[in-house]
């Protein structure tokens, strides 16, 4: 039987090849645009595609593996396609039969794991395991390096397994075998053994004939440069290869793609380095922007015609990006004509922005607008609250994109389980929840006996505890942890209608050791779930005790998933990759909100750039109207802040966004202009822009704001009101000395706030 994918031989003969000026477009090219059709046929040497948002990117790929197959380029198995999820694969050889009009079987198409495994299943004796090694999950690579840190008398609770397991695995992302690791690498981690513990791990993990993620890669690029007969082998296969993501590659990737590619370097990677928003996944933005670089000669093709977002988005968005140094430059742009403005939207605070948000979605749905075409798009996962509460106040049917609800959220959990033990002793399943949380000794035997004794008395958890402490049934360590449990669970009871009950669980978050258990976690989630802590001590500010607090958190719980119905989508921006919907809000626009503040700290001028390409995905999620909110107040981590707008909107082109009131706070009528870039940091900020004065508008504890008559709007400082040294008061912060001054803008010394940036208008001298 013939092979239908087999080389043409009239490809081959130059003579027979047809005129191009003259030459008929196969059917599968009819209705791409030049730049996606340039993108398809341009086979031969080295192709990095730059695909702006909603350019294409999924049907130029497919078209053009579609297009080497029917040509004759190459068959199936010449050609080595990866993905970043099983999904796309899938849906890529759908697609692709369905072009050819035939099934494609025998191709190398995956994931950059799946690929490396199916070459390691081959070759794995030359790694040091059997072809039939186990790929060990995240439960059981904890649960092996657990085993290995005992010995080597490693702080757990200084060290956890996991975050140790994350080194190594950023490690692994890097290409780095144990042996590559510097004496530097590591020397301020766990005492400098992590390094040793590293190549513990790996022996152990040979001996019991097994992988981990990350060797998949690994061990394929050892394979490679060690065994060059084999590594010659697929380079000589792979006629073809084609990679998607490109600018979510990590090194490691990077170096296997780079091996394969050298013999036909006909290599073409898609990608957008406008939208590496993944770093702290490992991601390298630097793998496309050396592109060129690496594959000298290669052709550069800019997908630009974006076929998502009105006019006004994309150059709002375009304008925006353009502000990064590190990108390889395009402007999107689109046939459609019309649509509307962004709107930036100045609100008080964070509960006035999820009540603004709400009436936009009930003012769109009652228009005839489906739910299922709106999303809200948040930068921190501690700021869905207040949208959850929200739509569920409003009956408005919502879903959490990417990760649980707030309250259904592992470290809420855990907080709200203490809670309900504060509240009610006889609950067993909060008790038996966190009586180990955060480890206090009392292991499965300890929980064991415990229920044994309640059942036998017929009682509760918590009182058979009580009796258990007064015999010899546990040993004596669990016996002194436990009785210290108890101890505390009635010093916060009895502290229940004395302390506020927002302050009374920060104390019990605290002294519980709940907390410093997160704060002492090294893992990247360790800072959003103390996010989330504190969110949720703020949350219960909203109620008037306790008790009606864990009642609305059983009601929200009832708001049971279901996914045939029309909902309202919430996530991260982070989540938001690759989506689109009609209309997108983007709430918390605010400096160190958006750009977040630890990736500055943390990251500098990339850590700013890389939340400037995540702004820049979340506006060109949208389609036709993109709403941007910031307030002039926050309450964060339970205290409120002055905010000033994110220097992301100061960088949106004029021409493109259109400044709105919500409920009369006036942003100033310069506000236009005033929003136009000025410069880095503070200089961003025009004496333009206006917030409400607390002196004439007050603000009460519930979020209710006084009649908008009574704003008063700041303008600059230029009346001399202010000086340095002058001593001034603040009604959040207090008391203080001015230490600078910049426009409307001080910086101000207070007594017991330290140093803080604030707007003239919020402070008075004194």
């Amino acid at each position: 039987m013939s092979d239908p994918f087999a080389p043409s031989k009239n490809v081959q003969n130059l003579s027979n090849v047809p005129d191009p000026e003259t030459a008929q477009l196969p059917p599968y090219l009819d209705g791409l645009n030049d730049e996606q059709t340039k993108a398809v046929k341009a086979l031969d040497g080295p192709v990095l595609v730059l695909a702006g948002a909603g350019t294409g990117k999924t049907r130029v790929l497919t078209t053009r593996l579609a297009h080497i197959l029917v040509e004759g380029k190459a068959r199936p198995w010449e050609i080595l396609a990866v993905t970043f999820t099983n999904k796309a694969a899938r849906e890529m050889q759908n697609r692709v039969a369905i072009i050819t009009g035939r099934p494609v079987e025998g191709w190398w198409l995956g994931t950059f794991h799946a690929l490396c495994a199916r070459i390691l299943r081959r070759h794995a004796e030359l790694i040091g395991l059997k072809h039939n090694f186990t790929i060990l999950d995240t439960d059981d690579q904890i649960r092996l390096l657990k085993q290995l840190m005992e010995p080597l008398e490693i702080d757990e609770k200084k060290w956890p397994a996991r975050v140790l397991m994350g080194v190594i695995q950023r490690w692994k992302d890097r290409g780095l075998t144990p042996e590559k690791i510097s004496s530097e690498e590591g020397s301020e981690i766990a005492g400098g053994v992590v390094s040793g513990l590293y190549r513990d791990y790996q022996m152990r993990l040979k001996a019991l004939n097994a992988a981990d993620f990350g060797d998949l890669l690994l061990h394929c690029l050892t394979l490679f440069t060690e065994n060059t007969d084999i590594l010659y082998e697929y380079q000589v296969k792979f006629r073809y290869l084609l990679v998607d993501e490109y600018q979510d590659t990590n090194v490691a990737q990077y170096l296997w793609l780079r091996l394969l590619a050298q013999e036909h370097k006909n290599i073409c990677c898609v990608g957008d380095d406008d939208q590496s928003i993944y770093s702290w996944r490992g991601a390298e933005v630097g793998n496309i922007l050396k592109f060129e670089k690496d594959f000298l000669q290669a052709t550069v093709i800019r997908l630009e015609q974006n076929y998502r977002s009105t006019p006004h988005i994309l150059a709002a968005a375009s304008g925006l990006i353009s502000h990064n140094e590190s990108r390889l430059g395009k402007t999107l742009w689109t046939g459609m004509n019309g649509g509307e403005l962004i709107k930036i939207c100045a609100v008080w605070d964070g509960e006035e922005e999820a009540r603004s948000i709400g009436d936009e979605i009930e003012v769109r749905q009652s228009k005839g607008q489906n739910l299922e075409e709106m999303a809200i798009l948040v930068r921190a996962g501690f700021q869905m609250r207040e949208f959850e509460e929200r739509m569920i106040n409003l009956g408005i049917p919502y879903r959490v994109i990417g990760g649980p609800r707030f309250y259904e959220r592992h470290e809420t959990r855990d907080a709200i389980a203490y809670l309900r033990v504060v509240n009610s002793p006889d609950d067993d399943l909060a008790f038996e929840r966190i009586i180990n949380v955060p480890k206090r000794g009392l292991g499965q035997a300890t929980v064991q006996a415990i229920h044994q004794l309640a059942r036998a008395q017929s009682m509760p958890m918590y009182e058979a505890s009580r009796l258990i402490v007064q015999t010899d049934e546990i040993k004596p360590k669990a016996r002194s942890a436990l009785g210290g449990l108890l101890q505390d669970f009635e010093r916060w009871r009895s502290n229940v209608g004395i302390l506020p009950h927002f302050e009374l669980a920060e104390v019990i978050l605290d002294e519980s050791g709940y907390t410093d258990m997160w704060m002492r976690d090294k893992s990247p989630e360790a800072p959003g779930r103390l996010e989330n802590l504190k969110e949720l001590v703020s949350g219960l500010e909203d109620f008037d005790n306790l008790q009606g607090f864990l009642e609305h958190v059983s009601l929200v719980m009832e708001n049971q998933e279901n996914s045939t119905e029309d909902k309202v989508s919430l996530m991260t921006l982070h989540a938001a990759k690759g989506l689109e919907f009609e209309t997108v809000f983007l709430p918390g626009w605010e400096e160190g909100v958006f750009p977040h503040q630890r990736s500055l700290d943390e990251e500098g001028l990339s850590g700013l750039e890389e939340e400037r390409r995540l702004a820049y995905v979340g506006i060109t999620r949208a389609k036709k109207e993109a709403m941007i909110f910031y307030a002039a107040n926050r309450r964060i981590y339970n205290q409120w802040q002055n905010s000033l707008p994110s220097r992301f909107v100061s960088e949106l082109p004029s021409e493109n966004i259109e400044p709105i009131s919500e409920n009369g706070l006036n942003i100033g009528v310069g506000a236009k202009v005033g929003l136009e870039s000025k410069g880095s940091g503070f200089d961003r900020f025009s004496n333009t822009l206006s917030y409400g004065s607390p002196r004439s508008r007050g603000h009460t504890r519930d979020g209710t704001i006084i009649e908008a008559e009574e704003w008063i709007v700041s303008t600059s400082s230029s009346n001399n009101k202010f000086q340095l040294g002058a001593r001034v008061f603040h009604q959040k912060f207090g008391y203080g000395k001015i230490l600078a001054i910049d426009d409307n803008k001080l910086e101000v010394e207070f007594e017991k706030a330290g140093t803080k940036k604030v707007i003239d208008s919020f402070v008075d001298l004194t």
